[in-house]
């Protein structure tokens, strides 16, 4: 059992203030990016481009990540005093939301420049998990996130007047330690398949059918708010994931057996 007594605020300056959360959000995405436009590089892509592009994608990810916990989150949070919807610096981002307004965005580019959408979706898989990975450490020093209250054997505290925790002294289980170390898991895996001669897509499949089982099974774990049947947003969007991705991969699996048939 840990107590973290960081103040999730680094400084104030006047009106403004520098939190870790942003400042690790920000160095998450430079990391995912640079990580990007490496891997888009070596599958044929310009570098230059997919610097270009990054901006827009970053920008869906970030406005998609605060809808969707927006209306997870409307009565409990946000009804009594809505402009806090603007407030993004004091966390409340949810991933799946970050994915799909940044999928959206990346496939309406990867359109209007003629890109191969599934070539430019396995060059940005490694870097997504790290990304999401380095962003869960934002969450352990804020207390964005946390579990259900927990007495053991592994819990956080936090005694910060600015930890995002529902209570300060009490130990929550970590949620973002468990995704951090997951996601490391992935994109180890990712690293080590990318420069197999796999179909165009797949990378990018075998991510999201790892990460939608992460998303569903460590939400069991979460505080977050019951959607329908006992499952929260979380895990109804990861087992529509996780579906679409197994139909997807069996699509290609055949076709890749019909291919070698034919031959």
């Amino acid at each position: 059992m840990l107590t973290i007594s960081i103040d999730p605020i680094i400084f104030s300056f006047g009106p403004l203030t520098f939190r870790w959360y942003s400042l690790i959000l920000m160095l998450a995405m430079v990391i995912g990016i640079w990580l990007t436009a490496r891997e888009a590089e070596r599958k044929g892509f310009k570098k230059e481009q997919i610097y270009d592009i990054a901006i827009w994608i970053v920008m869906a990810g970030l406005l998609g990540a605060r809808l969707f916990h927006v209306l997870d989150h409307w009565a409990d949070e946000f009804a009594a005093n809505p402009i806090r919807v603007l407030y993004i610096w004091e966390g409340g981002l949810a991933i799946w939301g970050g994915v799909a307004g940044g999928l959206l965005v990346a496939a309406i580019l990867a359109g209007k420049h003629g890109w191969k959408f599934s070539k430019l979706l396995d060059a940005g898989a490694p870097g997504l998990v790290l990304a999401q990975a380095i962003g869960r450490i934002a969450c352990v020093i804020t207390g964005d996130a946390m579990g259900k209250p927990t007495t053991g054997p592994f819990g956080f505290a936090y005694t910060s007047p600015n930890a995002l925790v529902p209570k300060l002294g009490v130990y929550y289980t970590p949620m973002p330690v468990y995704e951090l170390v997951v996601n490391l898991g992935i994109f180890t895996l990712l690293w080590q398949l990318r420069k197999r001669n796999l179909p165009d897509g797949l990378l990018f499949l075998i991510y999201l059918a790892l990460y939608s089982l992460e998303r569903f099974f460590l939400a069991f774990t979460s505080s977050y708010q019951i959607l329908a049947s006992g499952l929260t947003q979380s895990q109804i969007i990861a087992l529509i994931s996780l579906v679409i991705t197994l139909v997807l991969l069996a699509r290609m699996t055949i076709s890749a057996r019909s291919k070698v048939s034919a031959a």
